[in-house]
């Protein structure tokens, strides 16, 4: 073995130290699974995919580091998880048919599946580039998705699981239509992960846009129950110009998700009438 050759091996596993501090702060994922052994069992390989994780941090190394995003990793995923879930129950409770249910007869837990799935692996396209990154993460996600669903599925089932969580990805880009219920749902926890802490950091790294300054004044997103509809989406403002990311961005989002006739959308500011400053001065 040449010098060249043993030098190479001496910094293999070893030189990953600046990686694994990443790992140590690693976030786990969890989902309330409701007696639901399929969903339990996915979230157990999920967490178990060291490779999957390394996709997280590589996308957010992308969005943040690099781009001056908000967050596009573990905590943006596990956080779209959770609404997705949360949303398809309440829908499927309120009678709305799930398309795995609707053209497959399977069931609403797996439907779940899709959805979680969906919605952890929606971003990690971002690991190759944000351009384009839906389309990246179709073919990111195939492999992982043959991982984790063998241990779930036969082929037969597993095959219909793939295709609707590829589908319900590329269907939460810019122009993308939904054709299943599972899709348009976290095509929608997609776009209400704006809570404080969450959409404002282009804000706190000096941005001035309207869209920083919008995201800033997002302090909660809750859903619940609705009165007339299966779902209210209550949005908390500490200032009236987060209207813009309802207005502008989850408009968007819903428009064509084939959810708009499902969703009761409420924005209301917070702390009675008193508005938060967010500007001190501004200079264009």
């Amino acid at each position: 073995m040449s010098d060249e050759a043993l030098e190479v091996e001496a910094i293999g596993p070893e030189a990953e130290r600046d990686v694994d501090a990443r790992f140590e702060r690693r976030v786990m994922m969890n989902v309330p699974s409701r007696r639901n052994a399929r969903l339990r069992k996915v979230i157990e390989l999920v967490n178990a995919d060291e490779e999957l994780y390394g996709l997280w941090i590589a996308a957010n190394v992308n969005a943040v580091e690099r781009l001056h995003m908000s967050d596009h990793g573990p905590v943006h995923v596990k956080i779209v998880m959770n609404m997705a879930v949360r949303m398809l129950r309440l829908l499927l409770e309120a009678g709305v048919e799930a398309g795995v249910v609707a053209n497959y007869e399977m069931e609403g837990a797996d439907a779940e599946v899709v959805v979680a799935l969906a919605a952890l692996l929606h971003d990690v396209g971002m690991s190759i580039h944000r351009a384009d990154h839906e389309a990246y993460s179709l073919f990111v996600a195939q492999s992982k998705l043959d991982d984790i669903l063998p241990e779930v599925y036969g082929p037969r089932h597993r095959t219909i699981i793939r295709a609707e969580v590829l589908h319900a990805i590329i269907s939460h880009r810019s122009g993308g239509r939904p054709l299943t219920l599972e899709a348009g749902v976290v095509r929608i926890a997609d776009a209400l992960d704006m809570a404080k802490g969450r959409s404002r950091i282009p804000f706190a790294a000096g941005s001035l846009s309207i869209h920083a300054v919008s995201a800033a004044a997002v302090e909660s997103v809750a859903i619940d129950p609705g009165e007339g509809r299966p779902i209210r989406v209550t949005i908390t403002l500490s200032n009236s110009a987060g209207l813009f990311q309802l207005d502008q961005l989850l408009r968007n989002k819903l428009e064509g998700s084939g959810l708009e006739g499902h969703l009761e959308i409420q924005a209301k500011l917070g702390d009675g009438d008193q508005e938060k400053r967010l500007l001190t001065d501004f200079r264009l």
